[in-house]
């Protein structure tokens, strides 16, 4: 455990929120577009997973965020 505050912190939680704002403009932009069409079910289900699929890089974005290492 480390006893003073990391750089890694500050600038992990800005870029996670520029990352987070950046991919749900794209999303709100770009797949109403190609799923508008689709069935309700269909559309809920690929908001699921989109909602959802920005949660799989984020274990090792925030173990470098605590370590200084992705691994």
């Amino acid at each position: 455990m480390r006893n003073q505050p990391t750089w890694r912190i500050p600038v992990g939680l800005l870029a996670l929120l520029f990352a987070l704002t950046a991919y749900g403009l794209v999303i709100a932009r770009y797949v109403p577009e190609v799923i508008g069409g689709w069935p309700a079910l269909a559309q809920t289900l690929v908001y699921i997973v989109l909602g959802l699929a920005w949660l799989v890089p984020m274990g090792g974005f925030l173990k470098w965020m605590e370590t200084g290492r992705w691994r």
